[in-house]
């Protein structure tokens, strides 16, 4: 079992940084493959931003170029750098770790991007 807890969403206007962190509980936290994930308000959840457990990352279109997503093993965490925030970027985005025939969820951290 593996929990995962998300912070440091909040609000932030048009233009500006959020940086989320996600720490697991996982005694091997090295292995999994970890990632982010956005719902927004009467949409389907979405894919962000993921890094294998090699480290090689991946990001949806949307997010390119303004989202960086990094992971310190060491202490167990996997961070989403979010600059240039979007109104569209509004959404409780959550920390998801995979491991083959495994998956866990964070509960959710709310991000609003507002003026």
């Amino acid at each position: 079992q593996v929990q995962l807890v998300e912070s440091g969403g909040g609000l932030v206007q048009p233009g500006g940084s959020l940086r989320l962190s996600c720490a697991a509980s996982a005694r091997v936290f090295s292995i999994y493959n970890m990632g982010w994930y956005r719902q927004a308000p009467g949409k389907q959840r979405e894919l962000v931003a993921t890094i294998t457990s090699r480290g090689n990352t991946d990001y949806t279109d949307s997010v390119k170029g303004r989202f960086t997503i990094s992971r310190d093993n060491a202490k167990n965490t996997v961070n989403l750098q979010m600059n240039s925030l979007k109104s569209d970027d509004t959404a409780i985005y959550y920390c998801n770790a995979k491991l083959v025939g495994l998956q866990y969820w964070g509960q959710g951290t709310q991000v609003t991007v507002s003026s």
